[in-house]
């Protein structure tokens, strides 16, 4: 008996020290600087803020213009949620993203990425309903969207995933395959490639890049010169940037910077991304938000500890709000831009 009481004794601290190290905990020192030009984007002493959790997978985040409010998506709950610091956390749309347009072999997933556009209405990348959608207000209380587009060539977009507007007012998106079950073996999936898709206001539908293994978040440099592609897989978890053409089509496009190593050991690939007015990109990554100068140099990561999906800014560059698996978090920049 008693040997049996010194062997558990023994094996106590080896089971809680393995479970402590396989939970999904938050780390308390979060920043990890590479380069000193770190510590002009985020101090070294920043701390990750808790604003809700509990969600299935959180994504999408965007500042509201005219309120600074939060809105982001719970992508299997068929849920955006609006957060702001008197109300907290309250349901904004449901569904966000999955109406039944398509219910054959479809996962029922919500909307994923967020974007105002130029008139301030909200557009969403709805994974279940294959399309683009605009939000058009509430209809007895169940919110009513207008579709932007849902096809390429007569066949269905796989389930698009993220989306930015140029300053022409095209819309570009990406369109893996995420929201159809099987993915890539699904029956329900009509085209052959995961793409990088442009709409431009005339309603024309482009497909720009069809080499992406899985296409995810996208960004603009500030001048719009480039276009910034995740790719979210992990043999090849990679930053890809691309020459933006004056028709609004990509030119030559190269390796922006590849963390597929780092993909093998930490939480987290290659997905949403923001970037700052300085052209420093705020990637979300292996490990958390990764933190790139426009050359493509590492400069250093936010360390979340769970997988980060995406990032938005606050309208003055002063916070950025991440969603990561069950969390919407957020730390304070070191100085707004």
């Amino acid at each position: 008996m008693m040997k049996t009481i010194m062997r558990v004794m023994v094996l106590l601290p080896i089971l809680l020290t393995s479970l402590a190290l396989s939970a999904n905990t938050l780390p308390g020192q979060p920043v990890f600087s590479v380069k000193p030009a770190m510590q002009q984007v985020v101090a070294s002493d920043a701390k990750l803020e808790v604003l809700a959790e509990g969600f299935s997978w959180s994504e999408g985040p965007i500042a509201e213009p005219d309120t600074g409010d939060i809105l982001f998506s719970d992508v299997p709950d068929n849920k955006v949620y609006r957060w702001n610091e008197t109300q907290g956390l309250t349901v904004y749309l449901q569904p966000s993203g999955y109406t039944g347009l398509h219910p054959q072999n479809n996962r029922g997933q919500g909307a994923n990425g967020l974007i105002f556009n130029q008139k301030n209405q909200l557009v969403l990348a709805q994974h279940g309903d294959r399309r683009l959608a605009l939000f058009n207000g509430f209809d007895n209380g169940a919110p009513q969207y207008q579709t932007l587009v849902t096809a390429f060539n007569g066949k269905l977009l796989n389930s698009p995933n993220d989306v930015v507007q140029h300053s022409s007012g095209a819309y570009y998106f990406t369109d893996p395959p995420y929201g159809l079950t099987g993915g890539d073996s699904s029956a329900e999936k009509q085209l052959s490639v995961n793409g990088v898709y442009r709409l431009d206001g005339a309603g024309k539908l482009s497909l720009l890049l069809d080499n992406l293994t899985r296409p995810n978040g996208l960004a603009f440099s500030p001048d719009e010169k480039w276009l910034y592609v995740a790719n979210s897989d992990k043999n090849a978890a990679q930053w890809w940037r691309y020459a933006v053409k004056a028709d609004g089509s990509l030119g030559k496009g190269g390796l922006f910077f590849d963390a597929t190593a780092q993909a093998q050991q930490q939480n987290g690939l290659p997905d949403g991304l923001k970037v700052l007015p300085s052209g420093i990109l705020l990637a979300t990554g292996p490990g958390g938000v990764w933190v790139l100068s426009p050359d493509g140099e590492h400069l250093g990561t936010i360390q979340t500890g769970v997988s980060a999906a995406n990032v938005a800014l606050s309208s003055d560059n002063s916070w950025l709000y991440i969603t990561a698996s069950n969390y919407l978090l957020r730390i304070k920049l070191a100085v707004a831009e």
